[in-house]
């Protein structure tokens, strides 16, 4: 062999590997990419909304869940006994809202949100559909 011939297929081996290379990286990158948190939590909304609606207790029926944003996930219920004209919201709000804020504090299933500082959402109608209570758990209620 030449020593031209074999000057070549080194850099022809060079180059190839290069383009391995190259080929290789694009490819995890493009394709094999770790998700944004967006599109991890409109997953996880998704992958909820799949089991939806569901009875939580004999009172409150989780209609879906929603992901505004990458900061922002809000779950939809329905209180299925109860009409807004009936509840005083105020001392609904007492009733509840520790309770939630303790879970989004503790639950381990919640850390991911926790985390990246998701707001969470717990939005109430009575049941005919009308409007009740709010609840938004900020990152600063559950740190």
């Amino acid at each position: 062999m030449a020593l031209s011939e074999y000057k070549n297929k080194i850099i022809g081996g060079i180059v190839g590997a290069i383009a391995f290379g190259l080929a290789s990286f694009a490819v995890k990158h493009y394709f094999f990419k770790k998700p944004t948190f967006d599109k991890v939590l409109a997953n996880a909304a998704i992958d909820l909304n799949k089991t939806c609606p569901i009875m939580i207790d004999n009172e409150t029926r989780l209609d879906n869940a929603v992901a505004v944003s990458s900061h922002y996930l809000q779950y939809n219920y329905t209180l299925v006994n109860l009409s807004v004209e009936e509840i005083d919201t105020i001392q609904a709000h007492k009733i509840i809202d520790s309770t939630i804020i303790n879970d989004v504090k503790t639950k381990p299933e919640l850390h991911m949100y926790r985390d990246h500082q998701v707001t969470m959402a717990y939005s109430y109608k009575d049941k005919d559909g009308k409007y009740m209570m709010r609840l938004d758990v900020t990152p600063e209620l559950y740190k």
